[in-house]
C-alpha cells in the first residue's frame, strides 16, 4: 500500500510540474502576427529567455515555425502530445547542435563492437520479470537533473545509473558527480560525447565517485581536481552489457535496476515531446544518452519505456518520456535496444561520508 500511495503522489506532482513548466496555446495565438508576438513574448518572460534586438526577429521567425508545427502536430491525436518548452525559438539543427550532439555512435566504433558479458547473461538468463516496474516509485531514482548546453549526457545516464544500485543496494539514495566524469574521464570526451560503458569503466578503476555536492557540475570540462577525484563515496564492482537488439534481454535488466541507453533524440518531435507515449519518427543514429528507470503498459495495451533525461525538468513529463516498448524493429525504437549497459554491486558501500 505504501509503494501505491507514492505512486499516485508521484503522478499528481508530474503532472502538476509539467503543466507549471509549459505556457498553453490556441488557434487564436496564431491568427496574426501581433498575436503570435504576443505569444512570443509570454514564452519568453515564462522560461526567462532575453535575446539581442538584432536576432530577436530572426528568433520569433523560428519561434511562429515552432508553434505552428507542434499545433498541427497535436490536431492529429497522436499517442503522445507536444508542448512549447525551452527550445521553443531553436531550430532543429541548432537543437541537435546543443543537446543531441554526443556522437555515440562514433565513440562506439572507436571502441569496437560491444559484448554481452557472460555474467550478464547468467544475471538475466531465464528471468521472469513483473509486468510493470517504476523505480522512481520505489525510491531509486534521483530529481531529474539538467546538462546544459554541454554534451555530458553520457555522464548523466552513467550517473542515473550508479545512483540507482546504489540505493537497492544500501536503501540510501543520494545524488551523485556527473562533473567528476566531466572533468576526470580522460577515456569519454566531456562535453563533446562519450561512452557510458567507458565511464563505469572509470569508476571502476578509479575506486568509486564522489557525491554531487562534494563535486558540483558546471555545465562545462574543467580541470580534474585531484583532490576530489580520491573521495569514492559511492562504488561499483563492475559492469555488464545487455545482448544487442534483445527488448526482452532489456527489460530482464531493467526489472532488476536501472540501466543506461542511448537513443537517436534529435527530431523535431522529440525537440517538443510533452506527455504520452512516443512512437516516433525516429532513427537509430545514436546521438544522447540517457537512463531507463521502468516500463509498464498504458490501459489500451501500449506498452512503454520510463526513460529519464537530463534536459531539466521542463521538458516532457517532468523530464522524463514514455518510448513504445516491444516494437517490430529489433533495434527497439530510436534504437533504444542497440546500446544498453549497467552497473554491478554486490554489497553495501562503505560511505565515506559521515552524514549519509
Amino acid at each position: 500500500m505504501r509503494i501505491k500511495s507514492f505512486s499516485l503522489a508521484l503522478l499528481i506532482s508530474l503532472v502538476l510540474a509539467g503543466a507549471a513548466d509549459s505556457i498553453t496555446f490556441d488557434q487564436k495565438d496564431l491568427e496574426s502576427e501581433e498575436s503570435l508576438w504576443g505569444l512570443y513574448e509570454r514564452w519568453r518572460s515564462h522560461h526567462s529567455v532575453s535575446r539581442d534586438v538584432d536576432e530577436l526577429l530572426t528568433r520569433f521567425n523560428v519561434f511562429k515555425h515552432n508553434v505552428k508545427f507542434i499545433h498541427e502536430f497535436n490536431k492529429k491525436g497522436s499517442s503522445y502530445k507536444l508542448k512549447l518548452n525551452d527550445f521553443g525559438d531553436l531550430t532543429n539543427q541548432e537543437f541537435r547542435s546543443l543537446y543531441a550532439n554526443s556522437k555515440i555512435n562514433h565513440h562506439r566504433l572507436l571502441q569496437g563492437s560491444q559484448r554481452p558479458s557472460a555474467a550478464a547473461l547468467q544475471r538475466d538468463a531465464g528471468d521472469d520479470p513483473p509486468p510493470a516496474i517504476d523505480w522512481r516509485a520505489l525510491g531509486a531514482v534521483t530529481e531529474v537533473k539538467n546538462q546544459g548546453k554541454c554534451g555530458s549526457c553520457w555522464a548523466f545516464s552513467t550517473v542515473v545509473a550508479i545512483e540507482g544500485i546504489t540505493q537497492i543496494k544500501t536503501k540510501k539514495l543520494v545524488s551523485v558527480s556527473e562533473q567528476e566524469l566531466v572533468d576526470c574521464d580522460t577515456g569519454n570526451g566531456g562535453c563533446n560525447g562519450g561512452l557510458m560503458e567507458k565511464a563505469f569503466e572509470f569508476v571502476e578503476k578509479n575506486g568509486g565517485l564522489a557525491l554531487e555536492k562534494k563535486y558540483p557540475y558546471t555545465e562545462k570540462q574543467g580541470k580534474c581536481n585531484v583532490s576530489k577525484l580520491k573521495i569514492n563515496d559511492v562504488t561499483i564492482d563492475g559492469h555488464v552489457s545487455v545482448p544487442e537488439k534483445n527488448e526482452s534481454a532489456l527489460m530482464q535488466a531493467v526489472a532488476k535496476q536501472p540501466v543506461s541507453v542511448a537513443i537517436e533524440a534529435s527530431g523535431t518531435a522529440f525537440q517538443f515531446y510533452s506527455e504520452g507515449v512516443f512512437t516516433g519518427p525516429c532513427g537509430t543514429e545514436l546521438d544522447h544518452g540517457v537512463a531507463i528507470v521502468g516500463y509498464g503498459t498504458e490501459a489500451d495495451g501500449t506498452k512503454y519505456w520510463i526513460v529519464k533525461n537530463s534536459w531539466g525538468s521542463g521538458w516532457g513529463e517532468n523530464g522524463y518520456i514514455k518510448m513504445a516498448r516491444e516494437i517490430s524493429e529489433p533495434d527497439g525504437l530510436c534504437g533504444i535496444a542497440t546500446y544498453a549497459v549497467y552497473p554491478t554491486k554486490s554489497s553495501a558501500t562503505q560511505w565515506v561520508d559521515d552524514e549519509l
